[in-house]
């Protein structure tokens, strides 16, 4: 007899974000089954009512609806999924708040940070339980680094630096708004590469390497005009299209953040690197099944990098899936991240990232925003905890 609680799931936006998150309520019952509770594709909405309704078919959601509004007062829906772009993040947010129900969104966790405030404060005033999906924790590979770094084998850390390059932006041809492009719309997404990615780097490296106190930023935005969807006429383009911030982090450490969406040939390259006084890691999506390790305490005649191969039983998450030497991909970060947040509910500890953690990276986005504007350093005002 199943007799697992269900966690009723109404996602709202059928587009990427909405396949992975989907993907992760599908597998994760199979790979975790020891969990008590099982998420349920209840419903899913999106505004085209022949998109959503295909969607829902080939993903196994039981309804579809086109008003978000009627998805969130529905009685049989526990939790609202927010895969859309930024600037419905908050409104939808708050709303599910009000009515109960639990709330994810995906990352940012809105545009700016008074719309992530109101967010937070929505959640916390309701007290429903909340998450945010900055899923590349969840790799096993990034989940040992946290381990190591925990350990205190790297010893006092001295640097973190990260990048994250695409290219897809640079054709002058492309537009800005509509629904391919709205991440080039500064009025839905909120901003350009700081936003999209760069909250990706942070988040990680203040889960890895703690808050970030302060930052120097410049941004670029390399076309400054495009043609806009909505209104087929040129207008100037308001998001960066490149940013490099340097830092301070609160233990005293420095940082250096890069990310572009002009970096001919790099599609999706994200790394990261931390530089101890006893040993550094190193880490890149390209090979996410890798860990790089420099132990400085081995004998000299065979010091240098190792490459940990993350598929053994005893990694992070690995004892779910296949045998050693076996990888996984990107797509498991989601199951993963599915399934912390339905072990929270069993054990009642915080799920992280949450609003409140992920409103700590929203500061530090907003303070890159604000330096790069101004030319000036920026205090975050951060108090990361998880």
């Amino acid at each position: 007899m199943d007799n697992k609680k269900k966690i009723r799931v109404g996602l709202i936006g059928c587009g990427f974000m909405g396949r992975t998150h989907s993907n992760g309520y599908s597998k994760v019952s199979n790979f975790f089954p020891d969990l008590a509770f099982q998420p349920v594709l209840q419903a899913v909405c999106a505004r085209r009512e022949e998109r959503v309704k295909a969607f829902a078919g080939q993903w196994g959601f039981k309804s579809y609806e086109t008003d978000w509004r009627k998805l969130i007062q529905r009685d049989d829906i526990d939790a609202i999924d927010i895969c859309t772009p930024n600037h419905l993040h908050a409104e939808i947010a708050i709303a599910a708040a009000e009515a109960g129900k639990m709330v994810f969104t995906e990352k940012p966790l809105a545009r700016n940070l008074e719309e992530s405030q109101k967010m937070v404060e929505a959640v916390e005033r309701a007290g429903v339980k909340n998450m945010v999906w900055y899923n590349y924790r969840r790799l096993p590979a990034v989940t040992l680094a946290k381990k190591i770094i925990d350990s205190g084998k790297l010893g006092r850390i001295f640097h973190y630096r990260a990048n994250f390059l695409q290219d897809w932006t640079i054709s002058a041809d492309l537009p800005q708004g509509g629904d391919a492009a709205w991440r080039m719309d500064i009025d839905v997404a909120g901003s350009g590469v700081i936003g999209d990615l760069l909250a990706h780097c942070i988040d990680t490296a203040m889960w890895l390497n703690g808050g970030i106190a302060n930052v120097s930023a410049m941004t670029e935005t390399f076309i400054k005009q495009r043609v806009h969807l909505d209104t087929g006429k040129k207008q100037d383009v308001g998001i960066d299209d490149a940013c490099i911030f340097h830092c301070h982090f609160q233990n005293g450490s420095l940082g250096l953040f890069e990310s572009t969406r002009y970096a001919r040939g790099h599609k999706a390259l994200y790394t990261f690197e931390i530089n101890g006084e006893n040993a550094s890691i190193k880490w890149d999506l390209h090979d996410l099944n890798r860990l790089e390790f420099f132990d400085n305490s081995v004998d000299s005649d065979v010091k240098g990098w190792s490459s940990i191969h993350v598929t053994n039983g005893d990694h992070p998450y690995m004892d779910k899936w296949w045998v050693p030497g076996l990888g996984i991909g990107y797509e498991h970060s989601f199951v993963h991240q599915v399934a912390d947040f339905l072990k929270s509910l069993e054990t009642g500890e915080t799920m992280q990232p949450n609003f409140r953690n992920a409103f700590e990276t929203q500061k530090v986005c907003e303070a890159v925003v604000e330096s790069a504007k101004t030319k000036e350093w920026k205090e975050t005002g951060v108090e990361f905890k998880g």
